[in-house]
């Protein structure tokens, strides 16, 4: 199977100085290509210099994370592709048992490895942890991760699983079905554009798995202090995807939703963080102005119900603290 890196840089030189040499290293005979999102910190210049081996796409502006891989993976041609953060530290082996469960399993669409905490390597990373789910209300958690609460790897989730989001750290997509569900949303931007895609393709009855034999080792960030952008985009992002995803006759689930973001908007002014609860309201209003456009983005299938596993994982976590 031919397979493909695809690693996506904005201003990340340092970056790719600390962790480019571990993927070449442990990716023999794999092409790898740095999709440049008009960096202005030296990194294009970084790569000619130092990797000329390195298929280096050069873009004319910062499309963000979807807008990037998506014009990024019109110019690789290959059966499979690993969409790769920057910031992933990858060890001998790491690719076999992904290839090989492609190969085999023909209806997977989407997979990732394991992902652990690189300063913490024991412990699961927050941004994909052993695989994604979302609960009723299309609130995000992964095994292993619950909000920012991760969990060691003690063995208990050493078993190929399927899962229903895979992390956008380390994102193997076959090139078809990627063109096939249309690529990432690119009103996303950045945030859940991956979830947005998975959830297609479980729309799709086309499978994500988790695969546990393979191992990367994310730096990350998503335990630190929330910004308002990314708050904007999450809390707006996380409306669209329901918005687009859920059938017709279950938008109510949508106002249940925008109910319990008016709880965080208060648990924001209530620590002062006056930008966030801020960010919150400008994305609830960026999400009514884009009702119309998301809805006719809606997929031909989506009378699938069994896309949650737990009901609301806000209960279950607040329950399991008591």
């Amino acid at each position: 199977m031919n397979l493909a890196i695809a690693i996506l840089n904005w201003n990340g030189k340092k970056l790719l100085q600390r962790f480019l040499p571990s993927i070449i290293e442990n990716s023999e005979k794999v092409d790898i290509y740095i999709i440049d999102n008009a960096s202005t910190d030296g990194s294009q210049k970084y790569i000619k210099k130092n990797h000329s081996q390195i298929n280096l796409i050069q873009l004319n502006k910062n499309y963000g994370f979807a807008g990037g891989y998506n014009r990024g993976l019109e110019k690789i041609n290959a059966e499979l592709v690993c969409l790769l953060n920057n910031d992933v530290l990858v060890k001998k082996n790491w690719l076999p048992p992904i290839i090989n469960h492609f190969k085999n399993n023909p209806k997977t669409a989407i997979a990732q490895p394991h992902i652990l905490d690189l300063n913490n390597p024991e412990y699961f990373e927050y941004a994909g942890a052993a695989g994604g789910h979302i609960d009723r209300l299309g609130y995000p958690y992964c095994k292993g991760r619950i909000f920012n609460n991760l969990e060691k790897d003690n063995g208990q989730y050493n078993q190929d699983s399927k899962v229903f989001w895979a992390s956008g750290a380390c994102f193997f997509v076959r090139k078809k079905s990627f063109k096939y569900l249309g690529g990432f949303d690119e009103d996303f931007f950045a945030h859940m554009e991956e979830i947005d895609l998975c959830w297609r393709a479980f729309n799709q009855n086309l499978e994500v798995y988790s695969l546990f034999k393979s191992k990367v080792y994310h730096l990350g960030g998503g335990s630190l202090s929330v910004s308002p952008q990314k708050t904007y985009l999450n809390f707006r992002n996380n409306l669209f995807l329901l918005l687009k995803n859920l059938p017709e006759k279950r938008f109510l689930r949508i106002t249940e939703r925008i109910a319990w973001d008016g709880i965080a908007i208060i648990f924001f002014v209530l620590k002062l963080e006056l930008k966030n609860a801020f960010a919150v309201l400008s994305a609830h209003y960026s999400f009514f102005i884009n009702i119309r456009k998301m809805k006719l983005k809606k997929n031909i299938n989506q009378e699938k119900k069994d896309y949650y596993q737990v009901k609301s994982l806000i209960l279950r976590y607040l329950c399991s603290k008591n």
